[in-house]
């Protein structure tokens, strides 16, 4: 009687033993601590440079008084209409100057932190374009110093943060030691929340995304009630975005690859369970498959 047995199947693999794949996005994120310095030392440097930009009151205000006249050639609605609806309601006005003194950077940092995470070949493109405009802003800063239309007589504005509070400024710009009160022109508040708006509908798919325009909305409507910027810093400081966003480009195909890497992820994920559970399975029967079969047992 021929006694050759047929080889046992090989057992599958251990699910343990099964290598997930990262994202293929992964590799386009830059090391973390030289982002870190790098977006800590352009704030500094912001900082610095918005200070050595203090000083220029007489300056200041007569940029303002252009700022004012400017607008009422190009027939801009005033400030304080969106001032006088404000003011109807304290809580209204006490809501936008909390928005005004705890949102901008706080969503700025959340927006670069996830795109970082999630997205990181949009992160390097959102993070170039904040930096340029952000530069941009800078140099205005340095040569067209501008005192906001609550410190300017001729636009009749309330100081809302003065009067209702909170407020990130002192009650007067020469003394003031925390801020530089005479770099209205462009509005980083909102210069970046469009930017982190524009950021997230381009780095995410859900129809729902549009809806991220709301932020910087909002942002506008509480920078002129609260009479800290005249409409034209806004404009400006879109247009430095939008020459910004023309100049830096995100790279084609971005969307689709770092999409295709979080799905690629999950399957290979799902593989590896479904495995774990197969080698599971076959563990049971294990015991019913483990006699040879006896070739030509009957013969």
């Amino acid at each position: 009687m021929d006694s050759r047995t047929e080889p046992a199947e090989a057992e599958p693999e251990p699910a343990a033993a099964i290598r997930r794949p990262s994202p293929p996005s992964t590799a386009a994120r830059p090391p973390l601590v030289r982002e870190l310095l790098l977006v800590v030392g352009l704030f500094v440097v912001y900082k610095v440079g918005r200070q050595l930009a203090d000083g220029h009151t007489a300056e200041a205000f007569r940029n303002a008084n252009r700022v004012w006249d400017w607008e009422r050639t190009l027939h801009l609605p005033g400030e304080g209409s969106v001032q006088g609806a404000l003011l109807h309601s304290d809580t209204m006005v006490h809501l936008a100057n909390t928005y005004y003194a705890t949102v901008h950077f706080p969503a700025t940092v959340a927006f670069l932190v996830w795109m970082y995470l999630r997205r990181p070949v949009h992160y390097v493109w959102a993070r170039r374009v904040l930096a340029a405009v952000t530069a941009a802003a800078l140099a205005l800063h340095l040569t067209f110093p501008l005192a906001p239309p609550r410190l300017l007589a001729a636009a009749g504005l309330v100081d809302t943060g003065q009067v209702y509070g909170p407020t990130v400024y002192g009650a007067h710009p020469a003394t003031d030691e925390m801020a530089n009160q005479f770099a209205a022109m462009p509005s980083l508040h909102f210069g970046w929340a469009l930017m982190v708006a524009i950021g997230l509908i381009a780095a995410t798919r859900s129809r729902l995304r549009w809806l991220w325009l709301l932020h910087p909305l909002l942002t506008l409507l509480v920078i002129v009630g609260t009479a800290n910027h005249y409409w034209l810093d806004a404009i400006v400081a879109t247009a430095l975005l939008g020459i910004a966003l023309a100049v830096i480009r995100l790279p084609r195909g971005a969307g689709a690859t770092e999409a295709h890497g979080l799905v690629a992820a999950d399957e290979a994920s799902d593989e590896a369970d479904g495995a774990a559970g197969n080698s599971g399975g076959a563990g049971g029967a294990g015991e019913k498959e483990s006699v040879p079969e006896l070739v030509g047992a009957r013969r």
